[in-house]
């Protein structure tokens, strides 16, 4: 059985950002709306994150009680500021602020999290440009270990906008035959035990047990959930289904440090956009 060590993949992949974003002077605008607390690490690592790659990080935290029209005037002016390659607004929205129309306003350019329905549907149609950072860190992950997706069945268990939509997507691109599954689907188990590459991305402790799992498969675990006791585990029951995996990744230590360097993968991305 094989960890799969996303920590150690991402240091390379920000190493190789590194090298070009500092002479590109790129720029991520980050946007946290309201002081949630899980909001604020992840926004604190991602802006390390810049730092260690040679990104210029633009920080706006602005209160929860701001109104639509100025969290929108906020995000034109970033869109047209030529020192902002991305811009990232976090989330969860305090609930009285319209997601979607904040995440649509910003310009398709600089939409590092490929959000955008315009990049949305480039992806979807396979043509260059953004892919979102968790699905494009779990198909990073799959290539850096030699596993192969063509050829192969993959099951996704979640079909959140954010991951399992866009990962089935990327997978069936790759040549994989793909069922998407979700808490409608009966009998799961029935699936993921046939999955030579299983992913879930439900945020359910213990979700994936031993006996879902086909013996020799992959196992990509996507889910951060936190414990009462503060502990971080993910959906898949590690030590069980670790003896009858080939390939696990761990949770922490998987697929998240993998998001992150997608993103700054992406920044650079959008810098070169504007630069070349």
């Amino acid at each position: 059985m094989t960890i799969l060590d996303g920590k150690a993949l991402a240091e390379k992949v920000k190493a190789e950002v590194r090298a070009e974003a500092e002479r590109l002077k790129a720029g991520l605008a980050v946007v946290l709306v309201g002081e949630d607390p899980a909001s604020q690490i992840y926004v604190r690592g991602k802006e390390r994150d810049c730092g260690e790659c040679g990104i210029q990080s633009f920080s706006h935290r602005i209160p929860a009680e701001t109104t639509q029209a100025e969290l929108l005037a906020l995000l034109a002016e970033l869109n047209e500021d030529p020192k902002i390659d991305g811009i990232l607004v976090q989330l969860p929205l305090p609930g009285h602020l319209d997601t979607r129309q904040v995440l649509e306003s910003i310009r398709p350019d600089k939409d590092v999290d490929c959000f955008h329905p315009l990049n949305v549907g480039k992806m979807t149609l396979g043509r260059e440009g953004f892919r979102p950072c968790t699905p494009a860190g779990v198909m990073e992950l799959l290539a850096a270990y030699d596993i192969p997706v063509r050829g192969k069945r993959c099951v996704v268990i979640g079909r959140s906008s954010l991951v399992g939509q866009p990962l089935s997507t990327l997978l069936t691109q790759a040549d994989g035959t793909v069922s998407l599954c979700h808490s409608k689907t009966p009998d799961l188990a029935a699936y993921t035990r046939e999955a030579d590459i299983l992913v879930s991305a439900v945020g359910r402790t213990g979700l994936v047990t031993a006996d879902m799992v086909k013996p020799g498969a992959a196992v990509i675990d996507v889910a951060m959930n936190r414990g009462p006791d503060g502990k971080l585990s993910g959906d898949v029951d590690f030590g069980p289904v670790s003896e009858k995996a080939a390939f696990i990744t761990p949770v922490p230590g998987g697929v998240g440090p993998m998001t992150r360097a997608m993103l700054m993968r992406s920044v650079l991305y959008a810098a070169k956009l504007h630069r070349e």
